[in-house]
Order: C-alpha cells, then sequence, then structure tokens
C-alpha cells in the first residue's frame, strides 16, 4: 500500500511513529467523493467516561476510574439545544449512562423533544446499580433499548469484558424481555449490539443475527428485535492493543483496502452531530474519541441555533475507513 506522511501517537507518554496509510481524504478523492453533511436528524449525547467496565476494544477508554461526566448545566443546556433542533433521534451513550446521577431527569426532559429515544447500555451497568428502576423508566418514556454484547460466546465476552459480565448480561437482557422488552407486540425495542473479540472484521450481519437469535432464545430464553454487527474502531485501548499485538498495519491496510465508495450516502455522521460532556460539538463519537471537531472547529452547543447546515465538511482520520470498508457503519 503507498504511504502518506502522518502524525506521532502517544501510548502511556512514549511517542511512536504512527503506522502510515493512505490519507482518508486522499482516497474519497480519487473515488470523486466529498464527505459533507446531509439533514442532520440525530443527535448523540456522550454523558461521560465513567463506566463499570474497561473493555479492551473502548474507543474512548472508558472505565470505572474516569471523572468526565457532563454537568448539570451542560445538560440544561442540550435540552435547550433538542428544542431548538427538532431532532427526529435522540441517542444517549457513554461510558455508561446508567452510572450517571441526572440520567433520569435527563431522560424526562428530553423524552418529549425526539421521536425516538435511545439508551445505550452495556447491560451490566443496569444490572450493577438498580435494574428494575431503570426499566420502569425506559417503558414509560419506550426508550429503545441498544444493548452491548460482543458475543454469545461466554468465554469470549468475558475476554473482553471480564470476569462474570456474561452472566450480568443475561440476567438484564431476561429482566428486559420480562418488562416486554424484544417482545412481539409490546412495541418496546431492545437491539444489541456486537463487536468482534480481536483484530478480525465481522461476519455477515443476516448470519450473524439468525445465530445470535437461535442461540440466546435456545439456551437463555432471550429475545431481541435486532443485531447490529460492526467492526472495531482503531481508536483508544483497541488501538493500543492493535499496536502492542503487532496488528495495527495489517488491521489498517485490510480497513483501507476495503474501502467501499457505496458505502458513503449511509455513513452515520452525515446526519448525526454528538455532543461531548463538556457539551462541544462531534460529527460522530469516533471524532470524539480522536478530538476532532465538528468541521475542525470548537463549537459548543450553546452556541448553536438548529442542526449543522447540510453540505457543511466533516473531519476526517483514517479511523474514518472503519465507517466505509465493506457493508459501512451505520
Amino acid at each position: 500500500m503507498k504511504t502518506a506522511v502522518s502524525e506521532v501517537e502517544t501510548f502511556h507518554g512514549i511517542e511512536h511513529p504512527e503506522v502510515q496509510v493512505e490519507p482518508f481524504r486522499a482516497m474519497l478523492e480519487k473515488h470523486g467523493l466529498s464527505l459533507v453533511r446531509n439533514r442532520t436528524t440525530t443527535l448523540q449525547v456522550n454523558v461521560g467516561l465513567l463506566c463499570n467496565q474497561a473493555c479492551k476494544h473502548c474507543h474512548l477508554e472508558a472505565g470505572p476510574d474516569r471523572t468526565e461526566l457532563m454537568d448539570k448545566r451542560v445538560m440544561d443546556e442540550v435540552v435547550s439545544y433538542a428544542d431548538r433542533g427538532h431532532f427526529e433521534v435522540i441517542d444517549i451513550t457513554g461510558g455508561a449512562p446508567e452510572l450517571h446521577p441526572h440520567l433520569m431527569p435527563f431522560l424526562e426532559a428530553v423524552a418529549p423533544l425526539c421521536d425516538r429515544l435511545m439508551v445505550r447500555s452495556n447491560l451490566s451497568a443496569m444490572e450493577e446499580v438498580g435494574p428494575q428502576r431503570f426499566i420502569k423508566v425506559f417503558r414509560e418514556y419506550r426508550v429503545v433499548v441498544v444493548a452491548s454484547l460482543p458475543s454469545i460466546n461466554p468465554r469470549q465476552t468475558e475476554s473482553q469484558r471480564g470476569t462474570g459480565v456474561f452472566e450480568k448480561s443475561m440476567r438484564a437482557l431476561r429482566r428486559l424481555n420480562e418488562a416486554g422488552y424484544g417482545m412481539e407486540g409490546t412495541g418496546l425495542e431492545l437491539d444489541l449490539v456486537s463487536n468482534p473479540t480481536g483484530a478480525f472484521f465481522p461476519p455477515s450481519q443476516a448470519q450473524a443475527e439468525k445465530r445470535f437469535r437461535d442461540q440466546l432464545q435456545k439456551k437463555w430464553s432471550i429475545r431481541f428485535n435486532r443485531l447490529y454487527i460492526f467492526a472495531n474502531v482503531p481508536l483508544g485501548r483497541f488501538r493500543e492493543w492493535l499496536r502492542v499485538s503487532g496488528n495495527l498495519e495489517s488491521y489498517l491496510d485490510r480497513l483501507a483496502k476495503g474501502f467501499n465508495p457505496c458505502a458513503l450516502n449511509g455513513v452515520m455522521c452525515r446526519t448525526l452531530v454528538s455532543v461531548r460532556w463538556d457539551g462541544n460539538l462531534y460529527d460522530c463519537d469516533f471524532n470524539l474519541a480522536k478530538k476532532l471537531p465538528m468541521g475542525k472547529q470548537k463549537t459548543h452547543v450553546s452556541a448553536m441555533d438548529g442542526p449543522p447546515e447540510p453540505g457543511s465538511p466533516i473531519a476526517v482520520g483514517d479511523h474514518c475507513y472503519t465507517c466505509m470498508a465493506g457493508p459501512g457503519f451505520t
């Protein structure tokens, strides 16, 4: 693969020359493409990096020792922005959102302001801090629960997330099913998200969903609505693991060689704006992790009159290859 001048990474205070791949923007230009915003319909809110887990694949390096949390003032500013922006979807993520002390009133405030309210859960956090009260509120506001489950193999899940996590996840899923989530006719949506547990690309989503559905129902009597399966983004802990294990160059090379021009229309950054815990805006959660502000210009949520304008430029880096490899990342 052709190489290009690139930045220097720093891990644990030690500089390492960045693996060189053809710049993502150059790849777009080679195919006659430009990555700009469409109509922004989704407001994603990252409420902080506090998490009960320290997953090996986490692009944000969230964990129990992280102190970054969205304070009440910024939450109020996000609510005001949601009201001004008339977003169709509000997507709440972290860290583990369930660990945020103000999550409940925040859900109450934003629920009337969108058609679809989503909370991303690692399942074990909800199970540890009081699942029944969360499920009650989720039901009340018809929250779509997007639950992360790396694998239906207990050993693979726990190699990524820690001992005991798989059983906690199963208990949380059973509780959600008992409350009607994932069950036909209830309208309570339970979706699963799976990521590979190593330097691998994911299998076919249709095949994986069938396997998850069959095995979860057969072994644990668990049901869900749909499965989303994504490649891991080479940022944060996963990028360092790739580097230490000697897989970074080959992983980036596979991503770049898998570039699919047809995936451009579906990438999430074209219709999403992400708010960090401090109120600053990013084109997506991956750019947030990379500290690439929206349109390469630092902008606070309080300064926005509405959604970003269609046609606005989107900041990119080599991690963007993940979203345009194969079928893409929506």
